[in-house]
């Protein structure tokens, strides 16, 4: 076997090993688990996650996911605790631990410093039969067979399945508290996830140009319209009032010089798409993209009460790094 078939066997048996231990993690989803979600619900401090190791680097990112799903939360190094850090801790906190072998000589100077302080201490481990599991007020099961590792030495599936766990932990947290997206929005001001979230059409279109005409336009009025507001289309609307009753694209003028062989009489009347897709400004932002792309179009107009506001584009939406 050659080193490139090597290589595809190893990364594939690794992903399968993995992914046979997170679905075993299903099974250790007990009372105990429940009991855990319920007391950290009740808490007045933070939750507070330690670790050593590979396991501080797992226990960083759970931090990371239980603030951004409404639990506040602080990471502690293990080593770092039994040098000063452990004044980071209040009694009304709650300490996960997490440790494949929860027998870690720092673990075991950890423990009781962490029972002194009157933090409840949940332990995230492999092993509960060890020494942090039978000191802990709860436990949760991460326990694994073997690492992907093919010295079963390299911390891989156990800290696949403390990650997983973490994640189970923090969603339960999240639905147990009514979390809703408007709240996860709150925290995710930044970056299109946020964005996603509270970007309205009502704070895009404002600052667009106005293409519009009314349905006796010429085809000399029309494309100039459409030429001059750089939009890509114009809407067409009722007499001199505002009430939207169709669309012109460059497409739909493309369309015109095909079908067409005398242009000189032709109105927007005859060219428009009358009943145009349109948006509410109170929509989000998010629904206009997933319209465009299922339609394969680049503008959607912003209509208030059936009356033309103005348009949306595709670049809008680029430039507010939706896509």
């Amino acid at each position: 076997m050659n080193l490139i078939n090597n290589i595809a066997l190893t990364a594939k048996k690794v992903l399968q090993a993995e992914a046979e231990a997170i679905a075993r993690l299903a099974d250790f989803i007990d009372e105990g688990f429940e009991n855990c979600v319920e007391a950290i619900l009740h808490i007045k401090g933070r939750v507070v996650v330690t670790g050593i190791g590979k396991s501080a680097n797992i226990a960083t990112k759970i931090v990371a996911t239980l603030n951004s799903t409404g639990t506040p939360a602080i990471f502690m190094h293990a080593a770092d605790a039994i040098h000063g850090d452990l004044g980071m801790i209040q009694p009304e906190d709650f300490v996960i631990c997490i440790s494949k072998s929860g027998n870690t000589p720092e673990i075991k100077v950890l423990v009781p410093l962490l029972k002194r302080k009157g933090s409840q201490l949940a332990a995230l481990v492999s092993s509960t039969d060890s020494y942090l599991a039978q000191s802990a007020d709860f436990v949760l099961n991460a326990n694994v067979e073997r690492e992907a590792c093919p010295h079963n030495l390299a911390p891989t599936t156990s800290t696949t399945a403390a990650l997983a766990l973490g994640d189970a932990l923090a969603v339960s947290l999240l639905e147990a508290r009514g979390f809703s997206s408007s709240d996860f929005a709150r925290l995710h001001p930044g970056g299109s996830l946020g964005k996603r979230l509270y970007l309205k059409v009502s704070d895009i279109y404002p600052q667009n140009q106005t293409p519009n005409v009314n349905a006796n336009a010429s085809l000399k009025e029309i494309i100039i319209e459409i030429s001059s507001k750089r939009l890509g289309a114009t809407a067409v609307v009722k007499d001199d009032t505002k009430e939207l009753i169709g669309i012109i694209t460059d497409g739909d003028l493309r369309r015109m010089l095909n079908k067409y062989d005398n242009t000189e009489n032709i109105t927007a009347s005859d060219i428009m798409t009358p009943s145009p897709l349109t948006l509410e400004p109170e929509q989000y932002a998010a629904e206009a993209l997933a319209i465009m792309q299922e339609k394969s179009i680049t503008q959607l107009i912003v209509t208030k009460s059936g009356n033309f506001e103005g348009f949306v584009h595709l670049h809008d939406l680029l430039k507010e790094g939706l896509i």
